[in-house]
């Protein structure tokens, strides 16, 4: 018997019954592919546009993962649901949102085009550097970096030959509250 090999495009389950389309939030990010990520997941978008690295939203403060350089003036918080209250997380990032029905089928797996490619291997080499300017390269390599979207918290897919990236939510929610936490 075959095993059952699970899409990696998690948002399954957020199909609508309208032919098997699922409503998505396209979210621009700087030096990346814009983010696609189901809208059923987005609380609240909230034009905050002071830098913070936690984010007070009714009553409770949570990470925030930014989507932009932390020198870019931003406009906009999305508060993300997570899989409890403790790993809801916010992005910030500016620019207008972007709403669509997609089709799962019409998702297909991409590389990371090449011009995204090598500002990624220019971000860990700057990281690195950062790690033997401080001395301490362990705690370097252990805290998250928001500007490697080569590693494994991103799939990049394209829609319509455009180039996005679908992030492992739950990944990132866990690498922020542990740091947080």
């Amino acid at each position: 018997m075959n095993p059952i090999i699970k899409h990696s495009f998690e948002a399954v389950s957020l199909l609508t019954t309208d032919n098997g389309m699922l409503e998505v939030t396209i979210i621009p990010a700087e030096n990346q592919p814009d983010w696609i990520i189901p809208s059923s997941l987005i609380l609240s978008i909230d034009d905050y546009n002071e830098l913070v690295w936690a984010y007070p939203w009714e009553q409770q403060e949570m990470a925030v993962f930014h989507l932009l350089s932390h020198d870019k003036p931003i406009d906009k918080t999305i508060v993300l649901e997570g899989n409890t209250i403790v790993h809801r997380f916010a992005l910030q990032t500016a620019g207008d949102l972007r709403q669509m029905k997609v089709s799962i089928s019409d998702v297909k797996d991409a590389n990371l085009p090449e011009h995204y490619a090598q500002i990624a291997m220019s971000n860990s080499k700057d990281n690195s550097s950062v790690a033997d300017s401080i001395g301490d390269e362990k705690t370097i390599d252990t805290a998250f970096k928001e500007n490697v979207i080569t590693s494994y918290m991103f799939q990049t897919v394209t829609i319509n030959d455009v180039a996005y990236l679908i992030p492992d939510l739950d990944k990132i929610a866990h690498q922020l509250t542990n740091l947080d936490g």
